[in-house]
């Protein structure tokens, strides 16, 4: 209305004063942008408001680099600010601290972007820029990554489920990378004596509680599908299992398959433990226990009601599956945090302690496990 109303004046003045028109258009052009700028502007405040959960005044001082606002929330808003797309101004860009490599097998397995995210989140958040360099097969070696990187100058590299990993890889490769004086910290593997902090998902208490969880629905013929066995983790879920159907059962060789951390090595091993008589499958990774509950319904078998399975990681999207999935949760987020935390520490130069830290794992029930078939008709 108000906009209608000056641009009526504006051309009676230019049909009066045709002169000045040209003079008057300029200035109200200006004034209409000066408008719709404030409003876009208003718009984008209200928005931002409402996902970050603060008032338009809060999100006011947070645009304006006022004080007064809590750390907490002046990082709701400006996550809010990214999520909804909208660019942060220049005064609210910080200057990055660094480079720091990500190093992951693949993105496949949905547990790998999980890390992934959380890690460039955390580091982004202390002004660090991550470079994600992501494996296939094929593809770029990890070591190539690593050269990749240190000729960009890194301030340090986090590797996740890499070579480190597997026991039958020359480690030399990180103990140069420290020689060096390179920060790096390495999630879901160990190598003893190497100087680097390791952070690492308690895989053996991990198959203990899917264990335990069949052995309280009756399962006793229990079986574990995983990966390769040179593979750290690979070889505690064998520990734990092997330990914990002793306990159990008086088992001292319980039923293994080793094959690969895919759904398709997930329905071969599954086959073999059907085979033996399995009636609970116990999956190194989720994306095994979806080809495990294939594998299963291809012999005819329903899952829960005559075959429970069991998976490992709780990756996203993994209760919706069909059934959702009963599985082992990693503590991605605690993880992914402690592993900033101590490569941030290590590039500041304070020394963190050289040991394993280990996060505890969290059963996560679901409707891939059930009585067993043969208990549930005796109870009936």
């Amino acid at each position: 209305m108000l906009s209608n109303r000056v641009c009526d004046g504006a051309l009676q003045v230019g049909r009066k004063c045709p002169g000045v028109f040209q003079q008057v258009a300029a200035v109200l052009q200006s004034i209409l942008q000066s408008w719709d700028i404030f409003d876009r502007m208003t718009v984008r405040m209200a928005d931002v408001a409402a996902h970050a959960g603060v008032s338009e005044a809060t999100v006011s001082r947070v645009l304006n680099a006022k004080p007064g606002v809590a750390t907490e929330t002046r990082q709701a808003v400006l996550e809010a600010m990214d999520r909804l797309g909208y660019e942060r101004p220049p005064r609210l860009r910080s200057r990055s601290a660094g480079l720091v490599g990500l190093i992951v097998p693949e993105l496949e397995n949905p547990i790998f972007p999980a890390f992934a995210q959380v890690i460039e989140t955390i580091l982004a958040q202390h002004s660090y820029t991550p470079v994600l360099c992501t494996q296939t097969p094929g593809g770029v070696p990890e070591d190539e990554y690593v050269e990749m990187l240190l000729e960009r100058s890194v301030a340090g590299i986090v590797f996740v489920s890499g070579l480190h990993a597997d026991t039958q890889a020359n480690h030399d490769r990180y103990r140069s990378l420290r020689e060096r004086g390179l920060p790096i910290v390495l999630i879901n593997g160990y190598v003893p004596g190497l100087d680097a902090p390791f952070i690492s998902h308690d895989d053996v208490q991990s198959v203990e509680l899917a264990v335990s969880h069949l052995a309280s629905l009756g399962h006793e013929r229990i079986g574990l599908a995983v990966g390769p066995e040179r593979f750290v983790p690979a070889q505690r879920l064998i520990e734990g299992f092997r330990r914990s159907m002793r306990v159990q059962f008086g088992v001292d060789d319980p039923p293994v398959a080793a094959s690969f951390y895919t759904v398709e090595g997930g329905g071969a091993s599954a086959t073999q433990l059907l085979d033996a008589g399995c009636t609970g499958i116990v999956c190194g990774s989720d994306l095994m226990a979806l080809g495990a509950i294939r594998a299963v319904r291809g012999r005819g078998l329903r899952v829960p009601q005559e075959v429970s399975v069991v998976g490992h990681d709780d990756s996203p999207l993994i209760a919706f599956t069909d059934p959702p999935l009963t599985t082992v949760r990693q503590a991605v987020l605690a993880m992914g945090k402690a592993a900033v935390q101590s490569l941030i520490a290590e590039i500041s130069g304070t020394r963190v302690p050289r040991t394993e830290f280990l996060f505890a794992p969290e059963l996560v029930v679901r409707g891939s496990t059930a009585v067993a078939a043969g208990v549930r008709s005796v109870a009936g």
